[in-house]
């Protein structure tokens, strides 16, 4: 059964309990600021953060783990991998540093690493590991609130909806992540609107696989082709500089 995250804003307190667990879980270490980082707290040493909306409110950003993921779909050589549990996690060792993962995402959430001598992404991966165990994310775990959960996603989903209901004027009517691009493993319960967690242009139900589908499936044949292309080029350009050497030849005067 999908796993997946709750988290009400409204509980939200700002401790940063856990980015802190986070990065002692995945032994991820302090920051070196970018000046082209996106401002939402988010790197290759920080996969969790938490923003500060106007009125107090605290928003967790973190890997929404799509249940069909847009950087899955486009990576050439299968880093990103959904698993049976919901979680996207991440092979580095596949990954070619193409990036193209990064311009998918339509939440702007994997990011490059740097300071690595060979670059790769880095992304929340829901704590794969320890789920797989029966144990829960650090995240969630840390919590001191209960303003973040886990659990399975339909469930979730009900708990979502109960507070929205025995509750109206405390929430805005929507749980963020059960329809958008096909939904998330990562949901949302919030008073304000949390559309900046989002590109400008906001998601609509549609999983984007569906849509890169068919630019990923003519890859194959576009290097095939490049290929032959630029095969064929390069015997043209042989033969040509062979025949001008012989030409060359023919035109020198003979002893005499």
């Amino acid at each position: 059964m999908s796993k997946a995250i709750l988290t009400d804003v409204t509980k939200c307190i700002g401790c940063l309990k856990c980015v802190s667990a986070c990065k002692v879980a995945h032994n991820l270490e302090m920051d070196v600021p970018r000046v082209w980082d996106k401002n939402d707290g988010l790197s290759a040493e920080n996969w969790t953060s938490v923003i500060r909306k106007d009125g107090d409110r605290y928003v967790r950003k973190q890997c929404r783990h799509c249940l069909e993921p847009a950087c899955a779909s486009v990576c050439p050589v299968g880093a990103l991998h959904k698993t049976e549990i919901g979680a996207v996690t991440y092979d580095s060792a596949k990954c070619l540093g193409c990036r193209y993962c990064m311009m998918a995402c339509p939440f702007g959430i994997p990011r490059y690493d740097w300071d690595k001598t060979v670059p790769h992404v880095e992304k929340c991966i829901l704590c794969y590991d320890r789920i797989r165990i029966g144990e829960q994310p650090a995240c969630t775990q840390a919590c001191p609130t209960g303003a973040t959960m886990f659990g399975d996603r339909d469930e979730l989903l009900k708990v979502a909806h109960r507070r929205i209901n025995e509750n109206p004027s405390k929430y805005i009517k929507r749980v963020w992540g059960e329809h958008e691009v096909g939904g998330t493993s990562v949901l949302y319960l919030s008073d304000i609107d949390l559309d900046f967690l989002t590109y400008p242009t906001r998601p609509n139900g549609a999983a984007l696989p569906k849509e890169t589908a068919a630019a990923m499936e003519s890859v194959p044949y576009a290097f095939v082709g490049m290929g032959g292309v630029m095969l064929g080029l390069s015997w043209i350009i042989r033969r040509r500089m062979k025949m001008d050497k012989e030409q060359g030849k023919k035109k020198e005067p003979s002893d005499e």
